[in-house]
């Protein structure tokens, strides 16, 4: 091998940085976030998915470097990183490529960018010149760090310092987060770094002094705020926030501007230390601001971040999902912090995939928290956490709470949202699991609120007291028709799919009590809104074949007339309508009897007595109805039951034919 005199015998195991300071800052950062590891490596190895913990994107597999049969192979989602416990192979997602196809380091960029979806941008010259700068930018950022860390013990700083001790903020805390003090001086910090040999267009560069336009002197931007460095995955200083403290402040809070070191949408406060808390086992906690992400972590809550001062970007959901599957959204309990929520459901809608969700905790209203940690401790904290909801419940949340539907066109409005926002998922599969979340969630919505507005206590199951248990009004026993009314309105709501969804308000209130009726109905109510609604599809695949054929066997229901004359939707309707009301009156007779049986036989008032009195009036007249409807049918003499209408129109046609017949 002839050795080129013009290239460092180290140059070889410098390319792979060479070649990744040619590239834009920020760019293979990226590209590590947009493919998780696991993916990568998942194409090479079988998981033992015993030892796997997929829901925190931790793989343990057979190592592919060298032969061995247990799985000490293992891959972190949350750091992007491989390590063998067997051969000590390491690395990240570009080195497995590189280690595993053979290929060169940017080869192995351009793989996974294909993969990401990304172009690579062509290697730039300049880059390793800004490479550069941003390394001497990054170490007068350091610098900064231990000045205002320094200025935090002098005495202008004593508020500042009353202040995070009422806050709770020990020195162990102050030197975790190397929390400092920026003096209400124009010149402080400048003075004293450019003392240290560093230039002003360093700092003007770095966002800590402000150069005016008009050529004027330079100043501090930060002056009389607590400090917080913020700091970028790798653990690089790149910005700081500042917390003002004179309450007239023009702004509370105050971060570094966009720097070649800082791109606010593409940062997370604690990102690093969050990201191995939650390798950890920890879950991953997203606040509104610095001292909530403090208060977080010295809580025990050590996987928590924030972003700077803005609504989460896409960039930096893309970030949390690189750590975690499911990142729980802590917000305020204010107006604020629930607009905040639902403006990133919107964002986050078209982003969502199967292993990419969001959960939301939202404090008590008028508290953070900070506030919350506080005032009930971590416990409490934990609890909230604990119930944080899916993104598909803070949804309906945010297109139901303070409305009323109580016309067919605001409910049209609703559905009409709620498809608007499901059908930004890309992710067919995801979709209809969100979609048949949403019916669910509205099937119960609807249904809770009739019982309420009806004043229904049926659901609610009563004993009777110990003075009315031999009194015949708690007594009871089931009844077969009632049975039969069930399966008839079922059967009718199969065999005419269309008047599921025009008698769904009723259908809502009905109490199904027998076999697979209260299931089978509300199957067909959840799905009556479905593109293709076909019952006997939906009711097998929820139920089964078997139960859903041995309901259509049922022999009586072969003997209502609109069942055995399909096409008839007038007549069905019709049908449906007086079952509905034959069993109302029989359940509002049950409901009286149940209500009237808590009360002692002597205690029984008139008022009492008359209600019952018009519940067994209708029931009666219901009963009436029912033997009114036996004696509309007539036995034909092939034995089959057979409408009397039906029969008087047959004979009339007979003897019609029999007249022209006499009359040729």
């Amino acid at each position: 091998m002839v050795k080129n005199p013009f290239i460092p015998l180290d140059f070889a195991s410098r390319a792979p940085h060479i070649f990744a300071m040619s590239l834009p800052p920020g760019f293979l950062d990226e590209l590590r976030t947009r493919v998780p590891i696991s993916q990568v490596v998942g194409r090479k190895v079988s998981w033992d998915m015993r030892k796997s913990n997929q829901g925190k994107g931790d793989y343990w597999a057979p190592c592919p470097f060298h032969q061995e049969k247990t799985a000490s192979f293992h891959v972190q989602d949350a750091k992007g990183f491989y390590y063998c416990f067997g051969c000590q192979a390491k690395g990240d997602a570009i080195g497995f490529i590189k280690e595993t196809e053979n290929v060169g380091f940017m080869e192995a960029v351009e793989i996974l960018a294909a993969e990401a979806g990304m172009s690579v941008p062509k290697p730039d010259p300049k880059m390793v010149e800004k490479a550069d700068r941003r390394k001497e930018l990054a170490d007068v950022m350091d610098e900064a760090v231990r000045w205002f860390q320094m200025s935090l013990n002098m005495g202008a700083a004593a508020d500042a310092r009353a202040y995070l001790d009422r806050r709770g903020l020990n020195g162990e805390a102050l030197q975790q987060f190397e929390i400092g003090f920026a003096p209400n001086d124009r010149a402080g910090l400048k003075s004293a770094l450019m003392g240290r040999g560093i230039s002003e267009q360093k700092l003007v560069d770095t966002g800590l002094i402000i150069k005016p336009d008009d050529g004027g002197t330079s100043y501090d931007r930060f002056r009389g705020r607590i400090m917080f460095p913020i700091r970028d995955a790798r653990g690089r200083c790149v910005a700081f926030g500042g917390r003002a403290m004179d309450p007239n402040a023009r702004a509370k809070y105050l971060n570094s501007p966009e720097t070649i070191l800082f791109d606010k949408g593409r940062s997370l406060y604690n990102h690093g230390p969050a990201r191995s808390a939650v390798g950890r086992g920890q879950p991953l906690i997203v606040a509104e601001g610095y001292m909530d992400v403090i208060a977080l972590v010295r809580a025990g809550f050590e996987g928590a971040v924030a972003p700077l001062g803005t609504a989460i970007t896409e960039n930096q959901l893309a970030m949390m999902w690189q750590i975690t599957p499911e990142p729980i959204i802590a917000l305020d309990g204010d107006k604020a912090g629930l607009r905040a929520a639902y403006r990133l459901i919107d964002l986050a809608m078209p982003l969502l995939q199967t292993g990419r969700a969001l959960r939301f905790a939202l404090m008590p209203e008028g508290q953070d928290p900070d506030d919350l940690l506080r005032a009930k401790g971590a416990g409490a904290v934990q609890a909230i956490l604990d119930n944080a909801m899916p993104l598909v419940e803070l949804l309906w949340r945010r297109e139901t709470e303070g409305q009323t539907f109580d016309s067919p066109d605001r409910k049209a409005a609703l559905d009409k949202r709620l498809r608007g926002s499901t059908s930004q998922i890309q992710d067919q599969n995801l979709r209809s699991h969100y979609d048949q979340a949403i019916k669910d969630l509205r099937w119960d919505f609807f249904r809770a609120a009739r019982s309420f507005k009806s004043g229904s206590t049926r659901n609610i199951p009563q004993q009777a007291g110990a003075s009315t248990k031999g009194s015949v009004l708690a007594a009871g026993e089931g009844d077969v028709a009632l049975f039969l009314r069930e399966a008839v309105i079922l059967a009718i709501l199969i065999r005419y799919p269309e008047l599921v969804y025009e008698y769904l308000d009723e259908l809502a209130m009905l109490d199904f009590e027998h076999g697979d009726h209260p299931a089978m109905l509300r199957i067909l109510m959840r799905h009556c809104q479905d593109v293709v609604f076909d019952p006997s599809v939906v009711l097998s695949e929820n139920l089964g074949a078997d139960p859903f054929e041995k309901f259509m066997t049922l022999g009586h229901l072969k003997v209502v007339p609109c069942l055995r004359r399909s096409g008839d939707i007038e007549m069905a309707r019709l049908t449906l309508k007086e079952e509905l009301g034959k069993l109302g009156a029989h359940r509002g007779l049950e409901a009286e009897l149940q209500e009237s049986s808590q009360m002692p036989e002597d205690g029984l008032d008139e008022w009492v007595l008359h209600r019952l009195g018009q519940a067994a009036d209708a029931a009666n007249r219901a009963q009436r109805a029912d033997q009114d409807d036996q004696t509309q049918y007539d036995v034909a003499d092939n034995g089959a039951r057979i409408s009397r209408d039906e029969r008087n129109k047959l004979d009339d046609l007979i003897g019609a034919i029999r007249f022209q017949k006499t009359k040729k």
